[in-house]
């Protein structure tokens, strides 16, 4: 009997070392959308998810500091490179969106910006929400990263060179701010 007691408290102690999946998310299987900007997110060649960083409290003591977790996330920004359509129509929907929040000519920009669509729970209408689907590798959704309250604040230059030797497709950057992003399973099966 005390054996198999042992035998249980040894099965009980071991936890389980084998990943349940061994299978590797493929790092270029995914779609992004963006409510206020669709045609960006179709052409989206290069996307993160962002990175988080916790801040530290430290516990002084006599002899060394303690590093404690602290209570505030930062958010790293979403970034999104995207290949510019021939007609700039990308490029052009968050350069207006940008225009519309810094309003650089006048007020009109930004009330013609709030006017563009449904007032959000700020009693503003600058913000868009936005999805990034990962998909695993047969090509179904593993998982959807949820963006709120999204809106851009660093758009690249067009950079134009006619000494290239053979002629490459245009990209362009963009840098979102937001206010919180969750990532939930989908409906691939993985999770």
């Amino acid at each position: 009997m005390a054996t198999r007691k042992r035998q249980e408290v040894t099965k009980k102690a071991i936890p389980a070392s084998q990943p349940s999946s061994r299978s590797f998310l493929v790092p270029n299987s995914f779609n992004f959308s963006i409510e206020r900007a669709p045609t960006v997110g179709f052409f989206g060649s290069i996307i993160n998810i962002p990175g988080m960083t916790l801040g530290v409290v430290n516990q002084p003591t006599y002899l060394k500091e303690i590093p404690r977790p602290g209570e505030i996330l930062d958010f790293a920004d979403l970034e999104l490179t995207f290949m510019v359509d021939e007609g700039l129509e990308n490029y052009l929907e968050i350069d207006k969106w940008m225009r519309g929040l810094g309003f650089p000519e006048s007020l009109q920009q930004i009330y013609d910006l709030q006017d563009e669509g449904a007032v959000d729970s700020t009693g503003l209408n600058i913000y868009s929400d936005a999805t990034l689907v990962i998909n695993n590798n047969q090509q179904q959704p593993a998982f959807r990263a949820l963006f709120r309250d999204v809106f851009p604040y660093y758009l690249s230059p067009l950079e134009f060179n006619s000494q290239m030797p053979e002629a490459e497709f245009l990209q362009a950057r963009v840098g979102f701010k937001y206010s919180i992003y969750t990532i939930e399973p989908g409906s691939g099966g993985c999770c």
